[in-house]
Order: structure tokens, then sequence, then C-alpha cells
């Protein structure tokens, strides 16, 4: 079972940008790998997602702002957020979607206030 590891998060102004962080301590070059959120009281969703080819989709809420990358040589995968909105105040997980969830790591608290 690979272990998920999320950094990177934290406080920040509407307008400002952070790196997010995704280590897995297994392979990850097989599968495609995505970022979810989850806000207070909402379900989790998916915000991006891409594929072992580099093919990349984002949540519409999110397109043009978020920007995802992989680097399986080092098991990683980032999640570049810019323009951030108080909406995108959540707790941010990494996975692999469309297969079976690997155990889901502890998220990384995103909070976009003024």
């Amino acid at each position: 079972q690979v272990q998920l590891v999320e950094s990177g998060g934290g406080l920040v102004h509407p307008g400002g940008s952070l790196k997010l962080s995704c280590a897995a301590s297994g392979g990850i070059f097989a599968y495609t790998m995505g970022w979810y959120r989850q806000a207070p009281g909402k379900q989790r969703e998916l915000v991006a997602h891409i594929s072992p080819y580099g093919s990349t989709y984002y949540l519409p809420s999110v397109k043009g702002r978020f920007t995802i990358s992989r680097d399986d040589a080092e098991n990683t995968v980032s999640l570049q957020m810019n323009s951030l909105k108080p909406e995108d105040t959540a707790i941010y997980y990494c996975n692999r979607p469309f297969v079976s969830a690997w155990n889901w790591g502890q998220g990384t608290q995103v909070t976009v206030s003024s």
C-alpha cells in the first residue's frame, strides 16, 4: 500500500499563490494522479488530475488558475495554485482517481482569507 504525504498548504490572502506537493512512498508512474479538496461541510471533490502521459483535467472553477504536474522519478505530484479565492479554502489531498484509492493521507490545509 502506497503512503501519501501532502504538504505546502497555509494561509494566504485572496489573489495569492501556493504550491502543494504530494510525496508517494511507491511508484506512481502507471497511474493517473489527482488532487482533491474537501471544504467544511462539503463532500470531497476532484480538483485536477494528470495521466501518466501528461494529459490534464481541471475542475472548471480552478481552470486557468491551478496547474497540476508530476515527477515520476521522484514519485511526486504538485499543484500550483494562483489567484486563490476564499472558496478555495479546504483540506487538499492527493490520490489516484478511477481505480481503488490508496489510503488517504492527512492532507494539507489551504486557507484563503483577508
